[in-house]
C-alpha cells in the first residue's frame, strides 16, 4: 500500500510528482533544464529518496522528464518540428530550430538484400549491402534511431565514413553525391523495443513513430533506404507538399 499524507489521502510520491509538474508548467524548470538532485527534492518535500524516485519514474513515463545515466534528470524539451518534404535533412532541420545536431554510429555491418530491400534500392535479391545503425540527437536529447542500407558496391567502407563524418549527407558527399531527394516516406506507430528505448532514453512501453524512407539522386537512382524510429513525444511531423 502506498504511503499517504494523512490530511489529504494522496500518495506522497504523487504529491511530489504533481509539485514538479506544476514547476514545469510555470516555467520554474525550463525545457532541457536539469532538475535538482534526488536528495534536494527529498528535503524540499520532506520525503525519502525512494518516494522521489517513484515520482520521477512516473513523470518519465508521461514524457515530462528524462533520466540520463550518471548525469541526472532533465525536463523534456518542447517537441521538435520536423518537416517531411522531398528534401529532408536531419542536420538542417535540427539546426534551423536552434539546436545542435549530433550523429553517432552505433554499428556498421555487411548485409544481404532481402526482396524488399532489393526492390527499394533497385538491386538484385542477395546483393551485398552495408547496414548502418545510428543515433541522432538534438543537443543532449536523443531524437531517433536509424537503420540505413546502402549498396556495398556503390558505397564501399560506408560504415567507416559515417563514423568519421556522422552525417548521411556528408557520407554521400564523400562519394561525390552533392544532392538527393526523398522518393518515398511511410509512417507507422509502434512501441519501442527494449534496445531502442534504452538508446532513446525512453521508458519501456513508450511509443515511437517509425519512418520507412528511400532517398534517390537527382535522376532517380536509389541511394539509401532506411527505417528510423523517432521518440514520439519529442517530435511533431509537418507534412509539406514541396
Amino acid at each position: 500500500m502506498s504511503m499517504q499524507d494523512a490530511s489529504t489521502g494522496v500518495a506522497l510520491w504523487r504529491q511530489v510528482a504533481d509539485g514538479i509538474e506544476r514547476g514545469i508548467a510555470k516555467g520554474v524548470f525550463a525545457p532541457g533544464e536539469k532538475l535538482p538532485g534526488e536528495t534536494e527534492i527529498a528535503d524540499t518535500y520532506r520525503v525519502n529518496r525512494h518516494t522521489v524516485r517513484r515520482a520521477l519514474a512516473r513523470l518519465a513515463e508521461r514524457g515530462l522528464v528524462r533520466a540520463e545515466r550518471g548525469s541526472g534528470t532533465y525536463v523534456e524539451s518542447q517537441r521538435l518540428a520536423y518537416p517531411l518534404r522531398s528534401r529532408t535533412r536531419f542536420s538542417e532541420i535540427v539546426g534551423a530550430g536552434g539546436h545542435e545536431p549530433r550523429g553517432q554510429l552505433i554499428g556498421a555491418s555487411q548485409d544481404i538484400a532481402t526482396r524488399g530491400l532489393a526492390r527499394a534500392l533497385g538491386l538484385k535479391t542477395g546483393a551485398p549491402l552495408v547496414r548502418i545503425e545510428s543515433l541522432r540527437s538534438a543537443d543532449r536529447t536523443p531524437i531517433c534511431i536509424s537503420t540505413s542500407w546502402l549498396s556495398a558496391e556503390s558505397f564501399p567502407d560506408a560504415g567507416e565514413v559515417f563514423a568519421s563524418v556522422r552525417s548521411m549527407t556528408k557520407l554521400l558527399a564523400h562519394y561525390g553525391i552533392r544532392d538527393y531527394r526523398r522518393a518515398s516516406t511511410k509512417i507507422t506507430a509502434a512501441i519501442a523495443d527494449a534496445t531502442d528505448a534504452a538508446r532513446l532514453d525512453l521508458a519501456l512501453g513508450r511509443p515511437v513513430l517509425v519512418v520507412d524512407a528511400t532517398d534517390v539522386d537527382t535522376v532517380g537512382k536509389p541511394l539509401i533506404t532506411k527505417r528510423s524510429r523517432f521518440a514520439a513525444e519529442r517530435v511533431e511531423f509537418l507534412i509539406e507538399n514541396s
